[in-house]
């Protein structure tokens, strides 16, 4: 049981002392350590959100500029292309030109070979009619 008597005073006044003394001693150190250590994690996340924030904005300045030189590239292939296809179609056609020019050189001489064989051999038919004819007769014609 609880007895009430002059102890009970005294406890009540050792308690507040007691309170008092952690207060000063105990309490309100680890009060401010808290509280600066909530500020400096409260400054290391704004840190990491800037540093988020920069390494985003160069990311897509990075990607622009890899867009900006995949442009540039392409079109100078495609214009390097088009000059190799140009230069490759002239060339072609000289050399098409060259082609059907030594066909036409050729045509011609085989031609007036064919025409030079045509007129001797025409030449020949008559002696060789004869000379076929007097072979199957067995005399001579």
């Amino acid at each position: 049981m609880i007895t009430i008597d002059m102890t009970l005073p005294m406890q009540i006044i050792n308690i507040l002392i007691l309170m008092m003394v952690l207060n000063v001693i105990l309490y309100r150190p680890i009060r401010t350590m808290l509280a600066a250590r909530k500020e400096k994690l409260a400054g290391l996340a704004t840190d990491v959100q800037n540093y988020k924030k920069n390494a985003q904005l160069r990311v897509d300045e990075f990607d622009t500029k890899m867009n900006d030189a995949r442009r540039k590239a392409k079109a100078e292939f495609d214009g390097a292309r088009a000059v190799a296809t140009a230069a490759g179609n002239e060339k072609l056609a000289e050399i098409r030109g060259e082609a059907d020019k030594t066909k036409a050189e050729q045509l011609s001489v085989v031609a007036s070979e064919f025409t030079a064989a045509r007129k001797e051999l025409t030449g020949q038919v008559d002696d060789f009619a004869k000379a076929m004819a007097g072979k199957i007769l067995g005399r001579a014609v």
